[in-house]
């Protein structure tokens, strides 16, 4: 049987902790916090899981960003948590794709596609969340490093993170004080397969690749960080300096 979301632990959401950075966050978090996760898939029967000697409390939500309803959806659901006696004490917004866009394959429909999930959905992730966030609570975003450098090959999907990226400051004075925002704008973490790992280590000053506990001590370091608002935090080995 589920057992209701307490208070004794924060409880943070993460927007697409399912797989790769999202699951290894979700991961790390569950020492310490309960845990909103949110997929585009359905969870099926999925509603609690233990990480190493600390259960972590684990309430699923299916947030898709195609999902012509998907506003009402996610008032109705954070709605139902704060009803359910949930304090949201921090959200990190993980969920995105990173489809290859050459120039001369762009049509409206796929740059729609590209926008929405990396541009719009985390918009308006941020708008239903906002209001339900404890006093204090850091809102986070993950972006990419594209947004000092575009990516030419995919540059649809750098100019939906360069666009949240100049969001990120407004959305700071629009939540200030109450709420703090924070990005982390990430190098090569988890390459994709098939992407030549030895030579994207090479393009850093520190001569390796990212790991997602790289990632999760940066999104604890922002939430523990009570002055720190309207930042966007670049965790890339150096690579932009080289």
């Amino acid at each position: 049987m589920e057992r209701e979301l307490g208070n004794e632990r924060p409880c943070w959401v993460l927007v697409g902790g399912r797989r790769r950075l999202g699951k290894a966050l979700a991961e790390d978090l569950a020492r310490d916090h309960d845990l909103v996760l949110t997929s585009s898939r359905p969870w099926g029967d999925v509603t609690e899981r233990s990480r190493g000697t600390t259960p972590a409390q684990v309430r699923t939500l299916h947030w898709d960003a195609a999902d012509p309803e998907l506003v009402s959806r996610m008032m109705a659901d954070l709605e139902a948590l704060a009803r359910a006696g949930v304090t949201l004490s921090g959200a990190v917004l993980v969920a995105g794709t990173f489809p290859e866009a050459p120039i001369g394959t762009w049509s409206p429909d796929a740059l729609e596609a590209t926008w929405q999930i990396n541009l719009t959905f985390p918009l308006l992730c941020a708008q239903a969340l906002a209001p339900h966030l404890a006093d204090g609570a850091c809102l986070q975003f993950l972006l990419d490093t594209s947004i000092h450098t575009p990516w030419l090959q995919r540059l649809p999907y750098s100019a939906a993170k360069g666009a949240l990226a100049a969001a990120l400051p407004g959305l700071a004075r629009l939540l200030a004080p109450r709420v703090r925002v924070v990005g982390h704008a990430l190098g090569a973490l988890l390459p994709a397969e098939g992407r030549d790992a030895a030579f994207l280590a090479e393009q850093t000053l520190l001569k390796r690749l990212g790991t997602p506990a790289d990632l999760c001590r940066a999104v604890r370091f922002a939430a523990d960080s009570p002055f720190l608002t309207g930042e966007i935090i670049t965790l890339d080995g150096g690579r932009r300096w080289r």
